[in-house]
């Protein structure tokens, strides 16, 4: 049960009653009707823009439309007030039994409250980390791969057909250099180099990845193949080591990303994809539908990219699909560009069925959607639609101060090491408190306090909480059947009079309203806020009743009441049970 779907249907039904009647024309466009809460409490329960859409096509005035909306709307059961506001918006008030019954549903459906049929089933890919498999994660992957993990599970939550991907970066210059950089640990395993002149090159740059994870990668290779590989030309042990290494580092990758519970269902190889031929194919069907073109480019103005050359070159007709310039697709040496493989990559995406595409990328990958989307569009014909979500950065303190760099990575703090400092859903939860676009400050000291200041133990405080209230229910109430199912049957939610415990009622129902919203909007930010606003209430129902005994959930002398409340406990537990659960966050019933 959805209220706020109902009475819009509601709203809809009235519209279509005037509309049988002559009072307003046929063929209205109703899709931009909406029913809110209002902005402010005090105006109602609910709100509707129907008379303001429909007004003008309607050739009407909006306070005329909304006029004949109240006359029908009142007589309506469960609505006990409809007003007139402003220019034409239309306040509701409704039954408090309506809300009751709302409890009823969250009882009997438990986590699965709030579930939608949105996405209609309909298939969409989203792609995130697709980190270069050139060492371990850091700490801005780990955001990127928590924000794309919600957010699948988000889209799932509200109907969609999720596949959630890894994209490879296996054929470019990175993986050479990781390449590179394994060759010469493998040569300090066999005692051809030694630890100075490892690191003599590491300051030089002639090596890029001088990490500690790669030593036993190449201790690995210096035990199976002895010293097989010294002074042997680059041509000929570079592809052994850049195989070797890339399924390495993509294990690790798995790892890590293991650790902080994020699977995905696909791993797509740039480097296969090429092989087989995907680019080919991409450019046939581009050249066919004359979208390449032999041409040269206009010096950029400003700052000059990396992929501009004064010289005559195969270009995409990327600006017929809204971005600035055309794009190179090949190099000067004849290879193909990055970007002509992301093009196969998404034609390849096209092909296997999804017209819905999200890329999750880092904040440095800005200049890149236009790109990306004109690709999208040219090699779908328009059918398919990309969304790609920025991760920004996240600082990483202690007591507010920035956290020394790792000796394991060389260069940065690992994923793997902050989740082993505090624990996979402290991560998860916490990445997601700001929107994706948003910067983070990630404090080791603030995550795991445990005050009202830090949103993850707030959150899961208040489901420890309701879990407890239904031990003591079990104690208080022995023989009596406290089963959410049981609740739900037989509980006199009347009793739940209170203007704080109808607030709270109110609140879960918009559960699924908010489901559908930030899935739409693909926020998963949305919910840690509307996580935090029910913790937030339900704390203060907690405290009440330290005021005032009258006031507890559970009252010996009082059954009917306390069932009643018991009821409205129970709810709050299985609403932020199925909120953590879009997030991958156990809910705990207990604190420790």
């Amino acid at each position: 049960m959805n209220v706020f779907h109902d009475i819009k249907e509601t709203v809809l039904a009235q519209v279509a009653a005037l509309q049988a009647e002559g009072r307003l024309p046929e063929g209205l466009e109703t899709g931009r009707v909406a029913v809110e809460p209002p902005r402010e409490a005090a105006h109602g329960d609910m709100a509707t823009n129907a008379a303001m859409v429909l007004a003008k096509p309607a050739g009407l005035a909006p306070r005329a439309v909304a006029e004949m909306l109240v006359e029908k709307l009142v007589g309506v059961d469960g609505i006990v007030a409809a007003e007139m506001a402003g220019p034409g918006f239309i306040n509701l008030r409704l039954d408090p039994k309506v809300w009751r019954e709302t409890l009823k549903t969250v009882l009997t459906l438990g986590t699965a409250f709030g579930a939608s049929t949105m996405g209609q089933g309909a298939a969409v890919n989203v792609e995130f980390v697709s980190a270069n498999p050139t060492g371990p994660m850091h700490v801005g992957h780990g955001r990127g791969a928590v924000f794309g993990d919600a957010l699948a599970a988000l889209l799932v939550k509200a109907g969609w057909a999720v596949t959630r991907e890894y994209y490879v970066n296996d054929a470019g210059a990175q993986v050479d250099s990781l390449a590179r950089a394994l060759y010469a640990r493998y040569r300090v395993a066999v005692g051809d180099l030694d630890e100075a002149a490892f690191a003599a090159m590491l300051a030089a740059r002639e090596i890029e990845y001088g990490g500690d994870y790669l030593v036993p990668v190449a201790a690995d290779i210096a035990q199976a193949d002895g010293k097989r590989w010294t002074g042997v030309e680059e041509a000929d042990w570079l592809p052994a080591f850049r195989a070797i290494g890339i399924e390495r580092m993509l294990a690790l990758i798995k790892e890590d990303l293991a650790a902080l519970g994020v699977v995905h269902d696909v791993f797509t190889s740039e480097q296969s994809l090429v092989r087989a031929g995907r680019v080919d194919e991409m450019m046939t069907d581009l050249e066919s539908r004359d979208l390449v073109y032999v041409g040269t480019l206009e010096p950029p103005k400003g700052k000059t990219p990396d992929d501009w050359e004064p010289r005559p070159q195969t270009l995409f007709r990327a600006t017929g699909f809204g971005d600035e310039v055309d794009r190179p697709l090949k190099k000067s040496d004849g290879s193909w560009t990055y970007f002509a493989s992301d093009i196969a990559y998404h034609h390849d995406k096209f092909k296997r069925g999804f017209l819905g595409m999200i890329n999750v990328l880092g904040a440095d990958h800005g200049g890149y959607v236009k790109r990306l989307k004109a690709a999208v569009k040219a090699v779908s014909n328009g059918e398919a639609e990309l969304d790609v979500k920025l991760v920004q950065l996240v600082k990483l303190l202690d007591n507010g101060e920035p956290v020394k760099m790792s000796k394991r990575a060389g260069t940065f703090i690992t994923l793997r090491e902050v989740v082993d400092e505090v624990g996979k859903d402290v991560v998860r939860f916490i990445m997601l408190t700001r929107k994706n676009d948003a910067a983070l400050d990630f404090d080791y000291a603030r995550v795991t306090e445990k005050t009202r200041d830090n949103p993850v133990f707030y959150v899961q405080y208040a489901h420890a909480r309701a879990c407890s209230v239904a031990r003591h229910a079990a104690q208080t109430f022995p023989g009596r059947d406290l089963s959410a199912a049981a609740l739900a049957a037989t509980a006199d939610l009347d009793l739940l009079d209170a203007d704080e415990e109808m607030a709270m009622v109110r609140l879960l129902a918009g559960w699924p309203r908010l489901v559908e919203s930030a899935a739409e909007a693909h926020e998963p930010h949305r919910v840690a806020f509307y996580l935090g606003e029910v913790a937030a209430a339900f704390h203060g129902l907690w405290n009440r009743g330290n005021d005032n005994a009258e006031l507890r959930f559970l009252l010996p002398t009082d059954e009917a009441r306390s069932l009643a409340r018991l009821a409205l406990v129970q709810a709050v537990a299985s609403v932020i049970a199925s909120g953590l659960e879009i997030f991958g966050v156990e809910p705990v019933k207990e604190m420790r």
